[in-house]
């Protein structure tokens, strides 16, 4: 299989399993009902959960798997998850160095909101993912969401034989500085 870095970014239809989709919107209902999220600049008001202990397992039980897709050999950087709500809004942007190679999955939603890169539109269903370079292409999605959630998991790794080693288990920072000065302006 070719490599992640010929063609930059890549669906990946049914990532996780039904039995993985099924636990995961049970869990992220649960996390919901516990009423302790946090925000970050990235999108304001939307529920964010960051050092995840389940989200953080799936960063490492799913590294081959992103290692096979990618073609790369991957380290770890980090993890965390968003549930999306009415009216969110994510303006396109840029990932910093920990998000050189990211996969954004699909867990639960109430309705469609493609996920933008470089302008190309692509709609996950539930258990979908989507592998790209985070750090290099642009991503974001269109409008503002009209349903009444998302789910959506997002998983980071450096290349092991890239520019970012340093980045391997990294910390997520909420409302990290350089995520916002490396925003394209809309």
């Amino acid at each position: 299989m070719a490599g992640l870095r010929d063609y930059k970014y890549k669906v990946i239809k049914k990532f996780f399993s039904t039995a993985e989709i099924t636990l995961l919107k049970l869990y992220c209902k649960n996390k919901l009902l516990e009423h302790n999220w946090t925000t970050d600049i990235q999108t304001p008001f939307t529920p964010v959960w960051t050092k995840d202990a389940l989200v953080n397992a799936l960063l490492e039980s799913k590294l081959n798997v992103v290692e096979s897709y990618s073609g790369l050999k991957l380290f770890k950087s980090y993890a965390y998850w968003r549930y999306y709500v009415f009216g969110s809004l994510l303006r396109p942007h840029y990932g910093r160095p920990a998000d050189e190679v990211s996969l954004s999955a699909c867990i639960h939603k109430t309705d469609k909101w493609p996920f933008v890169i470089d302008d190309k539109e692509y709609e996950l269903e539930e258990g979908d993912a989507l592998l790209y370079l985070g750090h290099e292409m642009s991503h974001s999605r269109y409008d503002y969401f009209n349903g009444d959630g998302l789910a959506q998991i997002f998983l980071h790794y450096v290349d092991q034989n890239g520019p970012f080693t340093d980045h391997k288990d990294d910390e997520y920072n909420l409302n990290q500085k350089s995520r916002m000065e490396r925003s394209i302006e809309s």
